[in-house]
């Protein structure tokens, strides 16, 4: 027994059986020990992003962690724009990067990298292996790590040579480290605060916003009179029919300080304080309004389980029947295609128990707002900000629910910082439909760039936004990458399109050309 092998050992024992991979020559013992583990499925991806993206994705759905394998400081490297997302989302991940040979360092070969510099930018835990039989207790750490709070990036380094040499051992699976539980008496405290009858608002992240929790939620808020909301970009949503209702907090600072303002008392629970996504000229940064008292009951760590359960007993609220949402059929009169009529459509088409992983941008929100009294379904969204998140979020999620249908709502800009996703989700034949929102348009950046007034743009500026010239055929692209794909140019079309996606498993992409 290798290194390898040991570690691969070490991670199934974990609960660890899935490894999202991009290798390279360092990596090659790794490839063949996941080749001899039956019990770990590998997944390859075609660049790291999707692998760093994919694995946050499933990461959100199953409540554990994936292994990703990557190639040296270059690859890991490659991976930090979704590695970053999955950071903000509290996603456990599991990185094995390889690296060179421990003793083939000192000659500099061209692929040398500080690579322990370069993943504690993206990590919370690192370690570098410094033998055979430290990598396989190098993963054991590596997994409990990820499992910490509510979820951490754990990246564990590992010599190509302490790899292919032999192990004495295979290392046993640690225990799960133990809830950040929320004191008593700041429970108390906050159950105070709320029972003061000022007018409050509960802001709601991580597994606060799992049903059983909002269930929970929504009954203090009915007894209380407190608005629940979520971050602009939460984790994960469960939201629907029967699910009790969260405001978002808009993306724009001066609408979500408008939100803010009604409130004198504002709850965190599992969410930092709200602030401005950026910085803007003469506008505030920090959006509670300063007559707006700030509590927290739970940090983002903490178990907010426990936390809900607690204050739902320190308040007396002894049921669940807060107000829910109820099922509607919309009315689609309008036969254009816009991000109203798809979110329409979407909501009456929509299974029960669907995932959508929302990339939308500039057209995602009229699509949120429509499918809130859609069947009961999971919302994924771009948590980090670095755009390219969505197709490999939805590969990711595919994965972690094989038996649920994946929805991706992809802009056309950011999907091609990912694209090679849809190969990937051809090849593990994943149940997702892309509805890849064509306008031709990095949209999002022509409202910023009147919103910090950097000045009448001229046609040269004006040309960095814009996606035309030439126009880029999605449908075309996916199924040169082994995807059924089809074009929707009016609501009707799309209506057709759309329900027999919903019908149909496997991967596919509807262009929507808007």
């Amino acid at each position: 027994m290798n290194g390898a092998e040991a570690l691969l050992q070490t991670l199934v024992a974990s609960g660890v059986d899935i490894c999202f991979a991009n290798p390279g020559t360092s990596e090659m013992q790794l490839v063949s020990a996941i080749g001899q583990t039956d019990e770990m499925r590998p997944v390859l991806c075609l660049f790291e992003g999707v692998v760093s993206g994919a694995a946050d994705g499933y990461a959100r759905m199953a409540d554990k962690p994936a292994a990703t394998l990557l190639h040296l400081g270059s690859g890991f490297s490659n991976s930090l724009a979704n590695m970053h997302n999955a950071r903000r989302a509290g996603s456990p991940v599991v990185n094995i990067v390889g690296d060179h040979a421990s003793y083939h360092l000192q000659f500099d070969a061209p692929l040398t990298s500080d690579l322990p510099g370069i993943v504690r930018w993206g990590s919370h835990w690192t370690e570098v292996a410094n033998s055979p039989d430290e990598l396989s207790a190098g993963g054991a750490r590596a997994v409990q790590a990820s499992l910490r709070g509510n979820g951490q990036i754990a990246t564990l380094i590992a010599p190509a040579n302490h790899a292919w040499d032999a192990a004495s051992e295979t290392a046993a699976a640690l225990p799960k480290p133990e809830p950040l539980h929320v004191r008593s008496d700041r429970i108390e405290r906050i159950a105070e605060a709320i029972r003061s009858e000022k007018k409050t608002c509960l802001m709601l992240g991580g597994k606060a916003l799992r049903e059983e929790n909002l269930a929970k939620l929504g009954a203090i808020a009915e007894v209380h009179n407190v608005t629940l909301m979520c971050a602009t970009f939460p984790t994960r949503l469960q939201r629907g029919a029967g699910r009790a209702p969260v405001q978002r907090l808009p993306y724009f600072a001066e609408q979500a300080a408008e939100a803010l303002e009604p409130f004198e008392q504002l709850i965190l629970l599992g969410v930092a304080a709200p602030v401005s996504f950026f910085a803007y000229p003469e506008k505030e940064s920090w959006l509670t309004p300063e007559h707006c008292e700030l509590l927290t009951l739970a940090e983002a760590g903490e178990d907010a389980d426990s936390t809900v359960a607690g204050l739902t007993q320190a308040l007396g609220i002894s049921n669940d029947a807060g107000t829910v949402h109820q099922r509607q059929i919309h009315e689609v009169s309008d036969d254009s295609l816009n991000p109203l009529t798809i979110g329409q459509i979407m909501s009456n088409e929509m299974p029960d128990n669907a995932i959508v992983s929302d990339e939308g941008a500039t057209c995602g929100l009229a699509m949120f707002l429509s499918t809130e009294q859609a069947p009961a379904h999971d919302w994924l969204t771009l948590t980090g900000g670095a755009i390219g998140q969505g197709l490999p979020v939805a590969l990711g999620a595919a994965l972690a629910c094989p038996d649920r249908k994946v929805i991706a709502l992809q802009a056309d800009g950011s999907a091609m910082y990912t694209i090679q996703s849809l190969w990937s989700m051809a090849r593990e034949n994943t149940d997702v439909t892309v509805i890849l929102l064509n306008n031709k348009s990095y949209a999002i950046l022509n409202i910023e760039l009147a919103r910090v007034g950097a000045g009448e743009p001229n046609a040269k500026t004006l040309s960095m936004l814009d996606l035309s010239n030439p126009d880029m055929d999605f449908s075309s692209i996916a199924t040169g990458l082994g995807i059924r794909a089809t074009q929707a140019r009016t609501s009707s079309e799309f209506q057709t399109q759309f329900a027999e996606a919903m019908k149909t498993p496997g991967p596919c992409l509807i262009e929507a050309i808007l």
